[in-house]
Parts: structure tokens; C-alpha cells; sequence
């Protein structure tokens, strides 16, 4: 479904505030400082503040962790079940974000930015300062944990098959400068190395080209349903269609195999990294 120009903006949780103020009252009635729990927890203090302060969506090892070392009597457990799920992410993009946690498969294009799931922190922060209208500082913030917080999918479901076909311009192009650049593509080699993933490079330089009308994501669900999204300016568009499906797999198909492959991809990386 394609969302509003209106609904472009990221939403606030009072769930996930009131969920951080519970865990507080629980830190505190155990007279813990966040220096003393989050080790208890096996999370940093910066990750357990961002809890408290409503920040960040806690992972279900946070919320069993917190319950049994805060003695909580199951109140944490509970709260946790009525969390606004995703904040930091536009509206229109949750429907999708939450079938990319069930996917068995998941393909990107991408033309315009790297992919969300393979960008490093100081990418991500040098694309969202880059927004127009300008971005808040605590917008920037959300939108930076929400990412970070999507791109565990890469490592959290190891059976999960990921295919990217990145753009070579997207390099070249060198958001953030040249040393966030190099830290980037030396990122997308450390995933590259990742049995479920695949990464292709689309040179600079195609004749026939597969992509010419935007970037695509497709995903296959457990039961074996395919989805498919696509993205404008100010609105995203959720793919349930077969026969619309159907398309985008016909030209993601011909991407894969347009592009040089995964082992050649890597050589090419390894090029633009020699060249920054």
C-alpha cells in the first residue's frame, strides 16, 4: 500500500517510553546503576540507556535478560508485548520491515543509497544529514537506531538468503567522504565473506540494464509467498500482486545475471577501496 506524502516522518512511542521508565523503576528498586546492570544483561550502557530513555526497541533476550535479573514478576515480559514495534521507520515502511524479519529470502537493488541492511553507522548518519527538509538531531538518532537495529537480520538469521546488487556510482559518489567511503566498502567486503550473503557490483559502465526503472526489494515468506516494495520520494508501495510480483522477479532474475558475479563483485570493491 502506498503511503501518504504525509506520512513520510518517523513516529514516536510513548509504548517504548513507558517500557524504558519500567525498566528504570525495576533498575532502580534493585539499586542498580546502569554501570552495574548492563553487564548483568550482557548489553552496553549506552544500549540499556537508550532503553530507559525510549530510544531504542529492546530484543527479546533484553526483555528475558531484564525480567530474571530485576526479579520483575513478569511485568517486563508483559510491557514488552505491547511495544509500538519500530520507531525510526517511516510509516510506510514498517509493513515491510516486518515481513524482512520472517523472510527466508531477501533481494535488493539498489541505485540510489547502499542498502539500509549493509550500510555502516557513519554512512547511514551522512545520508540522513543529507535529507531535505533538514532532519532534527533526535530524528537522526532515531532513524540511526532503528537501522542499526534492522541490520542484525544479516547475522540474526543465518539461514536467510540475501542478495544486494549495489550500484557502482553509489561509490564513486563518496557520501560522507572519502574515509567513510573506504570504511564502507571495506563493511561490504567483511559481509561479502558471510555464507547467506551475496553482494554484486553493477558496473558503472551497462549497455543492457535491467534496473532502469528504480531500485526494487523482493522477499519470500516461510510459507513460500513473494512480496515485493518499491520506494518514491515520499511514499512506499507494498507488492502483494503475483502478476506485479511476478515482473520485478523477471527483472531482478536478469540484474543477477547482468551483473559481474559475487566473486568478481568483490575484486571490483576491492578496486574502488585501492582507488580512495
Amino acid at each position: 500500500m502506498a503511503g501518504s506524502a504525509g506520512n513520510n516522518e518517523p513516529e514516536s512511542s510513548d509504548s517504548l517510553k513507558a517500557f524504558g521508565a519500567i525498566v528504570k523503576v525495576f533498575r532502580e528498586r534493585a539499586g542498580l546503576t546502569q554501570e552495574e546492570l548492563a553487564p548483568l544483561l550482557q548489553y552496553s550502557v549506552q544500549t540499556l540507556a537508550s532503553i530507559e530513555q525510549g530510544r531504542r526497541f529492546p530484543q527479546t533476550e533484553f526483555v528475558e535478560r531484564a525480567e530474571e535479573v530485576l526479579d520483575a514478576f513478569g511485568v517486563l515480559r508483559a510491557a514488552a508485548r505491547h511495544l509500538a514495534r519500530r520507531p525510526g521507520l517511516a510509516a510506510w515502511f514498517r509493513q515491510w520491515a516486518g515481513l524482512e524479519e520472517q523472510a527466508i529470502s531477501l533481494n535488493t537493488y539498489e541505485c540510489r543509497v547502499v542498502p539500509g541492511l549493509l550500510q555502516t553507522e557513519a554512512y547511514a548518519r551522512a545520508v540522513f544529514q543529507s535529507r531535505v527538509p533538514l532532519l532534527a538531531d533526535q530524528q537522526i538518532e532515531a532513524q540511526l537506531t532503528a537501522r542499526q537495529e534492522r541490520q542484525r537480520l544479516l547475522r540474526d538469521r543465518p539461514n536467510t538468503a540475501f542478495s544486494f546488487i549495489v550500484e557502482e556510482a553509489l561509490f564513486l559518489r563518496r557520501t560522507g567522504g572519502a574515509e567513510v567511503t573506504r570504511q564502507l566498502v571495506e563493511h561490504l567486503l567483511e559481509c561479502a565473506e558471510l555464507r547467506n550473503v551475496e553482494i554484486q557490483i553493477m558496473p558503472l559502465r551497462q549497455e543492457n540494464h535491467a534496473g532502469l526503472e528504480g531500485p526494487m526489494r523482493l522477499l519470500e515468506t516461510p510459507d513460500h509467498q513473494w512480496f515485493g516494495y518499491t520506494e518514491g520520494q515520499r511514499s512506499g508501495h507494498l507488492i502483494c500482486d503475483r502478476k506485479d510480483v511476478s515482473v520485478l522477479q523477471m527483472r531482478y532474475a536478469k540484474l543477477r545475471s547482468q551483473a559481474p558475479t559475487p566473486e568478481d563483485s568483490v575484486s571490483l570493491l576491492k578496486q574502488i577501496r585501492g582507488a580512495l
